[in-house]
């Protein structure tokens, strides 16, 4: 599909650097990282504002889960004064004086139609609602978390009771004495649950599979940082076991409020299957006090009723859907060699997720967070950067001949046909509108 058959309306924009797929961290670490190498490149956002899945979907009280030390982009950390755990406004502000440290000025209001690579000329094509984008590299990086999950529960889609998923939520204030049913119990379940009883509510938590909750902090230690630490001499597995020890002494045993351990480790959970276990903000003392109800899985929906596997049935003032994100790439992508169309992840895992062929990379689909973030991110840059340098090194052409301008249709599938796979520096753009 060239450029001679777009619509009327659209126009056909040449970008010499990578076009970056989203503005949240992944995006602004890959862009960060490329001109750091002397690589320019192009962010396109469906947003209109930087990492817009933290600004947009996450509720007020968040913070991260980590130390802020492990979450840190490349070349910048966070300032001093944050807290270990930075806020969610900390951490969006902190993004925002990282785009501006490096003049990454994304595009917003960009949502991605497709994308795809034309072999005939050896460029990727990304297509917009009024423009294409004509590149030699493309960067997906629109995250693991691009949508909302709604799981598939009998009668959901008749329940006329209110209803709305935790992408919406933003703090329990409203919803004080209010009867609340929590369904997930992943890390955003388990904290818009303790943020909805801190405000007065009369929450119940629905854990239908088994997880491991450990502690954020062991002995005022960060949990990760303590694993990360061990893992310079010991196995997994016995590092499993150490862990899940701190955290039978600290938080008690899980099975007796009727939340059971997986038989597989945390670590190693995390390592095969990439699930990621709850690190413990609080809600768990609020669920052995019995101020947060832990209930059996949900049986169906009825109109106005949640019935219970075990049989009960229930009447509830909200229902909050806390069952994660999944990834859009599959959507879009036209593609089948790199990314996996089921789950859109790259076939590979990490740390081999992050090249594929024709010059389509990732960033930030490692399932290890804000610190598999910045791995991608650096590596997809000196790739990129060898092949920019090798090939603008060997490409002599008289620029001062080739001034931006307008060019014709055809003139530009000339020019796309003659310099396969050559970079020209200089010319920012082509306009084939008219």
């Amino acid at each position: 599909m060239s450029c001679d058959t777009m619509k009327p309306e659209s126009k056909c924009v040449w970008i010499p650097g990578p076009v970056i797929i989203g503005a949240g961290p992944s995006g602004l670490a890959a862009a960060a990282c490329l001109k750091e190498r002397g690589v320019p490149s192009l962010i396109l956002e469906k947003e209109g504002c930087i990492g817009s899945l933290w600004r947009l979907k996450t509720h007020d009280s968040l913070q991260l889960h980590l130390p802020k030390e492990f979450c840190q982009l490349p070349y910048v950390p966070f300032p001093s004064e944050f807290p270990t755990y930075a806020s969610k406004q900390q951490f969006i502000s902190y993004l925002e004086d990282y785009a501006d440290h490096f003049g990454i000025k994304p595009m917003f209001g960009q949502e991605v139609q497709w994308a795809m690579y034309e072999e005939t000329t050896g460029f990727w094509q990304v297509q917009t609602s009024e423009t294409r984008y004509v590149c030699r590299w493309l960067i997906i990086a629109s995250g693991e978390n691009a949508e909302p999950v709604t799981p598939d529960i009998d009668g959901l889609s008749n329940y006329r009771g209110e209803l709305m998923h935790s992408s919406t939520y933003k703090d329990g204030t409203q919803f004080k004495g209010n009867k609340i049913l929590v369904v997930g119990c992943g890390n955003s379940g388990m904290e818009v649950s303790l943020d909805l009883c801190n405000n007065g509510a009369q929450v119940s938590l629905v854990v239908r599979d088994k997880l491991h909750i450990l502690p954020r902090e062991v002995f005022g230690k960060s949990t990760f940082a303590l694993s990360v630490w061990l893992m310079k001499w010991f196995h997994v597995k016995l590092i499993d076991r150490i862990i899940l020890l701190c955290a039978r002494l600290i938080l008690g045993d899980t099975n007796e409020v009727g939340i059971k351990r997986p038989e597989m480790g945390p670590l190693e959970l995390k390592n095969y299957k990439g699930k990621t276990p709850v690190l413990d903000v609080g809600a768990f003392a609020r669920i052995k006090s019995g101020e947060i109800k832990v209930v059996d899985g949900i049986q169906r929906f009825t109109t106005n009723y949640v019935e219970f596997l075990d049989g009960r049935v229930e009447e509830f003032d909200l229902v909050v859907i806390a069952t994660g994100y999944k990834s859009n790439v599959s959507s879009w992508l036209k593609e089948g060699d790199f990314f996996n169309r089921e789950d859109g992840f790259p076939k590979k895992p990490f740390p081999n997720n992050w090249k594929g062929n024709n010059g389509i990379y990732s960033v930030g689909f490692t399932k290890r967070g804000l610190l598999g973030t910045s791995i991608d991110a650096q590596r997809v840059a000196e790739d990129i950067s060898r092949q920019w340098n090798s090939e603008t090194k060997h490409l002599h052409l008289k620029l001062e001949e080739m001034k931006p301008r307008r060019l014709a249709v055809q003139e530009l599938n000339s020019f796309f046909a003659f310099y396969k796979r050559k970079l020209i520096r200089n010319l920012y753009y082509l306009d084939a509108r008219r």
